[in-house]
């Protein structure tokens, strides 16, 4: 066995860096005592709003809470459809059976695993009321292309981006690109609190006010229930966490950005085939994804070296046993293909080029079978 496993997510380093801040930020919350609502959500909130350029964010317990909210304040439910990817988490299609109404799964993109647009319009149908394209591994999708085929078909857009707030398409910030965008700030993700959180965004003041309604049980105000909600609130310490991350997070975003430019590089140089990048847009790299044959045996030997992989994800939402009797789906061969294939090696900022190469040099032995 390696003397010393390489860490697949450094958050010990980040903290280390931040400890002054978080401890003084949760300290902070201890002492005012408002553990719920307290002031840190509101700061946090236009913090946010301001960093993605949108008018409104809405913070909830998780972004999972903040798909299905997004869908409540939409009025999404019994009888209606919503167009999703099926290589995703299952959270994409859970919130939306949740919610009384059918997934439908279309195909990807097989270089970018993300949604694609060209198998889109063949499955819209009357009962069609949303599209939801997942920015997976921290790249947004082709949100424009999605955004045009929605207004012809009268559809509204959320963006599932718990893997890439920060990240950049044509100018304009994830989250900031659809009807509704929705993060997720568990602590693995780019921006991560220390316990579950999330968000929504969006510059619609009605569908605003609705999802900070549905987040504490549908009220209006105390013991005013206008609408039917869930206990969907983001506790006051998370978002004191999150505050003190922000400072540092742009750094953090250009550092994920530096590395995973080096890896494309260095990966490149080898042949080994990865997940694609577009020119027209950043990825914040929650993952840094490559596509493997015979990807067990690879990961056994870079285990053997001491480098970790995650597999996100290794099987589509077609044949996840609690979904695919409750999905409409198109042709998937591309999802099926890429849960077969991804795998995903060490990425945060804190990664020096030191630890990069002995991975990448680990990646190529283990290839080779040696």
């Amino acid at each position: 066995m390696p003397d010393s496993l390489i860490p697949f997510i450094d958050l010990k380093s980040q903290y280390a860096v931040l400890k002054a801040e978080i401890d003084g930020a949760i300290a902070a919350v201890l002492d005012h005592g408002r553990f719920i609502l307290g002031p840190e959500v509101a700061e946090m909130e236009q913090a946010l709003a301001a960093h993605a350029g949108v008018r409104h964010c809405v913070a909830v317990a998780s972004g999972t809470d903040a798909l299905l909210i997004s869908l409540m304040a939409l009025g999404i439910g019994p009888g209606d459809e919503v167009i999703l990817p099926a290589f995703t988490f299952a959270a994409t299609a859970e919130v939306v059976i949740l919610a009384g109404a059918t997934p439908v799964l279309a195909d990807i993109q097989a270089d970018t695993c993300n949604l694609d647009p060209a198998r889109l319009e063949p499955l819209v149908t009357e009962r069609t009321r949303a599209i939801m394209p997942v920015s997976l591994f921290g790249q947004p999708a082709d949100m424009e292309e999605i955004g045009a085929i929605a207004a012809r078909q009268g559809l509204a857009v959320i963006e599932d981006a718990a893997q890439s707030f920060g990240a950049v398409y044509r100018n304009r910030r994830s989250c900031a690109l659809s009807t509704i965008g929705c993060t997720s700030f568990f602590p693995s993700k780019p921006l991560g609190c220390y316990g579950d959180g999330g968000a929504l965004f969006t510059d619609d003041e009605e569908l605003a006010e609705a999802c900070r309604e549905i987040r504490v049980h549908g009220q209006s105000g105390r013991y005013h229930h206008t609408r039917i909600g869930v206990a969907g609130r983001m506790d006051t310490l998370q978002c004191a966490v999150v505050l003190a991350k922000l400072k540092r997070f742009d750094w953090e975003i250009g550092r994920r950005i530096e590395i995973g430019a080096r890896y494309n590089r260095l990966l490149d140089a080898r042949g080994i085939d990865r997940v694609v990048q577009r020119g027209d847009r950043t990825s914040v790299f929650a993952q840094y994804t490559i596509l493997a044959d015979d990807r067990e045996a690879l990961r056994r030997r870079l285990e053997a070296s001491g480098i970790p992989t995650a597999v996100h994800y290794p099987v589509p939402l077609n044949a996840q046993p609690a979904y695919r009797d409750r999905c409409v789906a198109g042709p998937l061969a591309h999802s099926q293909r890429a849960a077969e294939r991804v795998l995903s090696l060490p990425m945060h900022p804190y990664l020096d080029e030191s630890l990069q190469d002995r991975i990448v040099a680990a990646l190529e032995k283990a290839i080779a079978g040696d």
